[in-house]
């Protein structure tokens, strides 16, 4: 049974870093395993009132559904101010409620940040983890994967740098394993 793992994008716009390794991380996964973007920049801010009012964006249904579908998760978030990129988190809380019907509880998950900067979107890639235990899914310790100046990471072509590949491939073949307890 193939196992369908959701890559979530935090970074909204079209020439996103974390875009470009998410699309490289994709490729990596074995057979027996499909992972496939799921779309957040549809989703209006997460807001009560349209549960109150029986009017929410069928963006939401469709988010939901998506995300009920896989069996593990990864995100991709830049740095924003020391924490995870906004529409990550709104994802999060659309994907978590109504309260008591979430869809994300106790799967695997991993978090995965880009930066141009020197840190590699470390403050972000532990911000998110915390919001992501609090949904109840269970993320992956080890590798953590903070990638800093992320703009030399890649050659002219759009190819990884080798270095960044294997290390990669590390953290594809580690959250393998890791989906596989569940």
């Amino acid at each position: 049974m193939t196992k369908k793992i959701g890559l979530i994008v935090g970074s909204l716009r079209k020439e996103s870093w974390n875009r470009k390794v998410a699309e490289k991380v994709k490729a990596m996964f074995p057979e027996g395993y499909e992972a496939e973007f799921i779309e957040i920049s549809d989703l209006p801010l997460y807001n009560e009132d349209y549960e109150k009012e029986k009017n929410e964006p069928e963006s939401y249904g469709r988010f939901r559904k998506e995300v009920e579908e896989k069996d593990g998760y990864i995100f991709f978030t830049p740095e924003y101010n020391r924490l995870c990129a906004p529409a990550i988190k709104n994802a999060i809380d659309v994907a978590s409620r109504p309260y008591g019907k979430s869809k994300w509880g106790t799967k695997p998950a991993a978090v995965v940040s880009a930066s141009v900067g020197s840190s590699g979107g470390m403050a972000a890639n532990f911000s998110l983890r915390q919001n992501l235990i609090f949904v109840d899914l269970i993320p992956l310790q080890q590798p953590e994967v903070y990638l800093a100046s992320v703009h030399e990471l890649f050659d002219k072509e759009g190819a990884l740098v080798k270095d960044t590949e294997d290390f990669l491939q590390g953290f594809v073949d580690a959250f393998v394993t890791h989906a596989e307890r569940f």
